[in-house]
């Protein structure tokens, strides 16, 4: 099997458990789409619902009715802007600040048992691997990330 499909099935696998755990863990009262609107909402409060689509991979109609069930689920609120009748506001409720926190701590455990079967080392080239697949990672390495030289043998080394 060539590393792009040994990538994408074992990356396929580890999210689909990772899922899985997630809405076992999170229900009833959130889900993972929810815990993902509230962790925008964590940086961005108030934001209006059309503020969400770059964020999240639907449709304006899908974030109505993500917000709608939310809002039922007290998790956020709706208001009309006082200058602006037209703009809709969204602010987390209390509740919906308790379960961000509750769904991210669900989220670091999930994640933190799976890299438990990887050394500290491995962990943070990783991460470090990961995000540069992903196009999250700056060119340059920090002072703290592994040198080119000691990735290109730690992977050898690991791959052994």
């Amino acid at each position: 099997m060539d590393n792009a499909a040994e990538f994408v099935k074992s990356w396929t696998k580890l999210t689909k458990e990772w899922n899985a755990q997630m809405e076992a863990e999170l229900a009833p009262q959130l889900t993972a789409g929810q815990l993902e609107v509230l962790e925008l909402m964590l940086e961005h409060e108030p934001m209006k619902p059309s503020e969400l689509l770059p964020h999240l991979e639907t449709t304006p109609a899908a974030i109505t009715t993500l917000l709608d069930r939310m809002e039922r689920g007290g998790l956020v609120e709706r208001n009309r802007d006082e200058g602006d009748r037209r703009i809709v506001w969204v602010t987390m409720t209390d509740l919906g600040r308790s379960e961000v926190e509750r769904g991210l701590a669900v989220r670091s455990a999930i994640v933190n048992r799976s890299l438990d079967n990887v050394s500290s080392h491995n962990r943070q080239l990783l991460v470090y691997l990961i995000s540069k697949v992903a196009g999250t990672r700056e060119t340059k390495p920090s002072t703290s990330e592994p040198s080119k030289e000691s990735q290109d043998n730690s992977v050898e080394t690991s791959a052994i």
